[in-house]
């Protein structure tokens, strides 16, 4: 628009936009000794972390716009947060899937939750190995929209 300060933060105007169904589905992987993820499905005295990841995960979906500057709030109706141990391979997958019925998309809220989980199992999984880390998040899939269907090569 002219006049308009291109640095300025905004949200920006999706009320002329159409409400749709939407989905999207992210993941990550948290990466450690096979040791460590022996000890985080075992449970830990912190608790089990592998439910605890869960919660943090549908916490992050809620929590995406306090986060996110450019985020609107958006009329989630489900979220799936999936956490997977593979010991032998000495990682754990996190995969989560968010659905609306809004103008806006669920990218973002699918990418913080499975960041969130992933920080959770990070939080718990240093005491085992300092040298865990968190690998690979970007979305799947995602449905809805006008751009319609994405699904990641």
């Amino acid at each position: 628009m002219p006049g308009e300060d291109v640095g300025a933060a905004r949200i920006v105007e999706v009320g002329g936009k159409e409400v749709t169904e939407r989905e999207a589905v992210a993941e990550c992987v948290v990466s450690m000794t096979p040791e460590a993820v022996a000890h985080l499905m075992a449970g830990t005295r912190k608790g089990h972390p592998i439910e605890a990841a869960r919660i943090a995960g549908v916490m992050g979906v809620k929590r995406t716009p306090d986060l996110l500057p450019f985020c609107h709030p958006i009329a989630v109706t489900g979220a799936e947060v999936v956490v997977e141990p593979d010991e032998a391979a000495g990682m754990i997958r996190v995969q989560v899937t968010v659905r609306a019925r809004d103008r806006t998309g669920v990218e973002m809220e699918a990418l913080t939750a499975a960041a969130v989980a992933a920080l959770s199992l990070y939080d718990t999984a240093k005491e085992f190995d300092r040298a865990a880390r968190i690998d690979g998040l970007r979305v799947l899939e995602k449905r809805g929209g006008k751009s319609g269907h994405y699904v990641a090569e």
